[in-house]
């Protein structure tokens, strides 16, 4: 079972909808066996209850990423939870949400929840830091904590908590050891990781655990479920800098009203990501609104010049082995940087 329409038609129907929608993720580590039957049902009952998004399935658990009509968000919690390996999830609500985040149903398998590189013998999901709430994570920083970013390079570029550490890496994968690395010397220190909703540090606080990190916190629900405490409790103070970046056809939402990032071709002020038009490219890049008219909504002359043959040419081109789709890289958005200087 899967969805048939190309994205031009999916969008189409999403923008005659007459209803509201709320964009929600969760995630839970648990093991799971008939993969392919939970994959059918999930699928069958998410489509009659209109429910799209994003949704991955391994023996170790589930992360979905969904946009539920707001007509049927009580049945669709009632069929979440009607199993008994998710009768705990806890729901994580966006923060800025126009209804727009995605445009399809996708239930797919994988090896993992989130690829990692790591053995079983690497972590201990069962063995995970301390979560903290809001408040104890402000407290933690507060009082000297060293905190890291586990997500990529260009998740943090447009948003962080202040002084983190947002190491240089495009995958989770390349994280893991590298963070490992940076910490060496900290083993009993209070070490604070986060993420966009919590699952990436479940594994690294584990990780980390395994590799004689004593003192090792996540921030409970990740920076999603940080802005619904803030909203909460008007006390606490924010110390997110910026967008947080989501998965989704909004690629971004805003925590504060601070501008961290610049546009990758002109250098001024910006915080958007694009991807480039060039489907054989698609990179994800940073682009300011004078940026997109000017350079066609493509990162480089050459895209444009791409991006302006018949579909027939951009196929023919689509099917290179030289031609593989970009979701980011350092290395192409320094070039777009100095073909643009």
């Amino acid at each position: 079972m899967f969805n048939k329409l190309n994205k031009k038609q999916c969008i189409d129907l999403l923008e005659k909808e007459t209803f509201s929608r709320v964009t929600v993720s969760f995630y839970k580590y648990v093991v799971l066996d008939n993969l392919e039957n939970l994959r059918d049902d999930l699928y069958d009952n998410w489509r009659r209850l209109e429910v799209l998004g994003r949704i991955y399935l391994a023996e170790e658990g589930i992360n979905a990423q969904l946009s539920v009509p707001k007509h049927n968000w009580s049945f669709f919690v009632k069929f979440v939870y009607s199993y008994s390996f998710f009768n705990d999830i806890i729901f994580k609500t966006a923060v800025e949400d126009d209804g727009k985040s995605f445009f399809k149903l996708t239930v797919k398998i994988r090896s993992q929840i989130v690829a990692d590189g790591l053995s079983k013998n690497d972590y201990d999901v069962t063995n995970v830091g301390d979560h903290l709430s809001a408040k104890q994570w402000n407290e933690a920083i507060n009082n000297g904590a060293t905190v890291v970013d586990m997500r990529n390079h260009y998740e943090s570029e447009i948003g962080k908590f202040e002084g983190a550490i947002c190491p240089d890496v495009e995958t989770f994968k390349e994280e893991l050891p590298k963070v490992k690395d940076l910490l060496k010397g900290k083993e009993k220190e209070q070490i604070l990781l986060y993420c966009t909703g919590g699952i990436r540090c479940e594994k690294a606080s584990a990780y980390l655990k395994h590799y004689g990190f004593e003192d090792v916190g996540q921030l409970h629900g990740g920076i999603i479920d940080y802005v619904r405490q803030l909203e909460e409790n008007k006390d606490l103070e924010n110390k997110f800098r910026g967008k947080n970046f989501v998965f989704d056809e909004r690629r971004g939402e805003r925590v504060s009203s601070d501008i961290i990032s610049n546009c990758h071709q002109c250098g001024n002020s910006c915080d958007t990501h694009v991807n480039c038009k060039n489907e054989n490219c698609n990179l994800l890049f940073i682009q300011c609104t004078t940026c997109q008219e000017k350079h066609e909504n493509c990162c480089s002359v050459k895209c444009i010049e791409i991006s302006k043959l018949s579909d027939e040419e951009r196929l023919k081109l689509r099917k290179g082995l030289e031609n593989k789709k970009i979701f980011h890289s350092h290395k192409k958005v320094n070039l777009i940087m100095k073909e643009t200087e």
